[in-house]
């Protein structure tokens, strides 16, 4: 997220030209790691290795609002950032606090927890499906606009490309759902496990209510951006319209 706010703040507004040349590599690259992220963690066997390749997928998004130069767009990127601290972070949460338990985060290992730890179930619903883009939560806000924004700034074949990246999203994060906390309990050794302590849910906690905070209310966040990403845009194009840098030549 420190990247992608590097690109937003610094590499666009100060190296324009550069950035415009740069645009389709790394238009490309975003794309590819929507669909390769969603597809590797789509393959793992480890809860916290799928939520880390599904990092590779989220931040592909920001940089594909990066990418379509759309106030939009834009907005979009600079909230799924903020998403992706969020949800990300409290499914990062919930497998440490599993793995205390357990001290292993394969999926065979689990199973039915959903009977023995109903609250420690809520939270990883709630954190998966703010990460799938649920409407009404953080996710789908952020997603949506980045979606929208691409398609107005004419990079249609990207906008589907991640669109499928979307559905992907839905059938990692719910095969961890299906895996770790439905279904019968497979092992013994998690028929004792103790659910969520007061001070697990008080860390989980305010995540969950910015989630829905911003799936529900978003202009709330997106306001304050807007001056400023405006301000950014237009000094892009501004400068783009001047037409190319004048070369510099030093004489010996």
């Amino acid at each position: 997220k420190l990247g992608t706010y590097g690109f937003l703040r610094f590499a666009l507004p100060m190296f324009p030209h550069a950035a415009h040349r740069a645009m389709p590599l790394i238009l490309a690259l975003a794309v590819v790691g929507i669909l390769y992220g969603a597809l590797v963690a789509w393959m793992q066997t480890d809860m916290k290795k799928l939520v880390a390749y599904s990092s590779v997928a989220h931040l592909g998004f920001v940089m594909l609002g990066l990418a379509a130069f759309d106030l939009v767009a834009w907005q979009g990127a600079l909230l799924q950032m903020i998403n992706h601290g969020l949800s990300t972070g409290a499914l990062f949460l919930l497998v440490g606090m599993l793995y205390d338990r357990r001290h292993t985060k394969e999926f065979r290992e689990f199973g039915g927890l959903a009977k023995v730890m109903p609250c420690f179930a809520f939270f990883l619903v709630f954190s998966t499906l703010a990460s799938v883009g649920l409407p009404a939560l953080n996710g789908f806000v952020g997603e949506f606009m980045i979606l929208i924004g691409a398609w107005q700034g004419g990079l249609r074949w990207a906008t589907g490309l991640a669109t499928f990246g979307v559905v992907l999203a839905a059938v990692y994060l719910l095969k961890m759902l299906q895996e770790t906390i439905w279904g019968p309990i497979r092992k013994d050794e998690n028929r004792s496990l103790a659910d969520l302590s007061l001070r697990e849910v008080a860390t989980l906690l305010p995540l969950c209510i910015l989630m829905l905070w911003i799936g529900g209310a978003p202009e709330g966040f997106l306001a304050p951006s807007r001056p400023a990403l405006t301000s950014v845009l237009a000094t892009y194009r501004a400068q783009m319209s001047a037409g190319p840098p004048a070369e510099v030549t030093l004489s010996p």
